[in-house]
């Protein structure tokens, strides 16, 4: 017999039963209809609403909350708030606590934002010039960023002690007077600098590794067929092309330390006298404290607004660069 008549027939829709029919059928625009939502982009808003709950709950509705309590002569006492309008913004802006805060957090800022761009990027070249030991200056200048600010204040105030803490038992083996580095105004806020810079710069240090890392071989190549030196090629080279993560990395910076708090509250309270009180303590203060929510709000708004505005300047600038 042969090969075309010995093999089975496929089944055709006319040979089916009809219930057999009815049910290809169904499949057949089940199918249809899943192909058209696969399509059309539908069927992906099912995989963005989990994450479109979250953001709409916890950060979308406190947003309009904070604002709308901003509005509002709001406690922690317990009584009906009542509307005030602007006031609690007028209030503000003419509150001298507010300003000097303020200030202080500029201070902060600048004084802590220098250092851990120059510090990192001076690491990272050290790292990338070839050190003995690569793996261990990695871990030592990374090690520091991956503690808790609890443990970093605590290691700090235990050096910062004034009669047996390290920093003043170095000075009192080279004949100097100790020094009140938490209580003495001049001195509190560049210790808080001091210890920010060490718990911080191994993130910068790492951005800058990676972007040294980056830099195309050849362009060393070729500045050494043409006879530059190690100075050369660096100012020449290395450090044009590490323009971008510089600002990246100074973007960053002036963000994170434009919030400063933990290190603060920890180690000084905003003390001595307040010369260290950064306006997120005095929200901290006044919100929690004193118990004005109201007013505490129009505040971070106020500063909200700032932070806003100045990372816009930022992006339209690297915009306008690039």
């Amino acid at each position: 017999m042969s090969a075309t008549t010995s093999e089975t027939a496929a089944p055709t829709p006319s040979s089916l039963s009809p219930g057999a029919r009815k049910d290809l059928r169904r499949s057949l625009r089940e199918a249809e209809r899943r192909a058209q939502e696969l399509h059309s982009g539908r069927s992906g808003y099912w995989f963005l609403l989990p994450f479109a709950v979250v953001f709409l709950v916890f950060l979308v509705w406190p947003i309009l909350y904070g604002i709308w309590m901003s509005l509002t002569d709001r406690t922690l006492i317990g009584t009906e708030p009542g509307f005030v309008g602007l006031a609690n913004f007028i209030e503000a802006f003419g509150d001298a606590q507010v300003w000097q805060t303020l200030w202080q957090t500029v201070l902060f800022t600048i004084g802590s934002t220098i250092p851990l761009v120059l510090i990192a990027m001076v690491m990272a070249l050290l790292v990338f010039t070839g050190l003995p030991g690569q793996w261990l200056w990695r871990f030592a200048f990374f090690a520091s960023f991956l503690l808790p600010v609890a443990v970093v204040t605590q290691v700090w105030a235990w050096m910062y002690q004034p009669d047996l803490g390290l920093f003043n038992t170095w000075l009192g083996a080279l004949g100097f007077e100790p020094v009140g580095w938490l209580t003495d105004e001049n001195w509190a806020m560049i210790a808080i600098i001091a210890a920010t810079v060490w718990w911080t710069v191994g993130f910068n240090f790492l951005l800058y590794l990676a972007a040294l890392q980056a830099i195309p071989e050849h362009l060393y190549e070729a500045a050494a067929i043409d006879g530059a030196g190690a100075w050369r090629r660096l100012f020449s080279i290395t450090i044009p092309q590490l323009g971008r993560t510089t600002w990246l990395v100074l973007a960053l910076q002036l963000l994170a330390s434009l919030k400063v708090f933990d290190q603060i509250y920890l180690l000084t309270a905003g003390g001595p006298n307040g010369s260290t009180r950064s306006i997120l303590l005095y929200i901290y203060d006044t919100g929690f404290v004193n118990y004005r929510l109201g007013y505490a709000s129009a505040i971070s708004y106020i500063f909200f607004a700032l932070i806003v505005i100045l990372s816009l300047t930022r992006f339209f600038g690297g915009r306008k660069e690039a």
